[in-house]
């Protein structure tokens, strides 16, 4: 169990630490994720200073819990946007398949962070 623990924050690390550095490099690349009645640059940064810094989090382990804690947190605040993502004509993420694949990978994430808190 510790190896997969180990596994686990290494690539959510990873994953959250590029996903926040892809907000900031393209920001134009996460633009019709974001709703149009929200300032898509200032939450596009927003979103991407945070994942970054709770993948970041999740390498040192006076962080871990906290960060953990945090990614699902904002795990679940995200799943209505990818909710609304199926409901469009063209979704975001490239296709309705993928669109609708994704929620329940948001769980698969969510629960995935949920292992790492209960271990930290």
């Amino acid at each position: 169990m510790e190896n997969l623990i180990l596994i686990l924050k290494i690539v959510y690390g990873s994953f959250f630490c590029f996903a926040g550095i892809t907000h900031l490099v393209k920001p134009n690349f996460f633009k019709n994720f974001i709703p149009n009645y929200f300032p898509k640059l200032y939450v596009n940064y927003f979103i991407g200073f945070i994942e970054f810094f709770l993948g970041l989090g999740l390498f040192f382990n006076k962080y871990i819990a906290f960060s953990a804690v945090s990614i699902i947190i904002l795990l679940i605040l995200l799943l209505p946007i990818h909710i609304w993502d199926v409901t469009k004509e063209r979704p975001a993420i490239g296709s309705k398949k993928i669109a609708i694949v994704r929620i329940p990978f948001q769980f698969l994430l969510i629960y995935g962070m949920y292992i790492v808190y209960l271990n930290s």
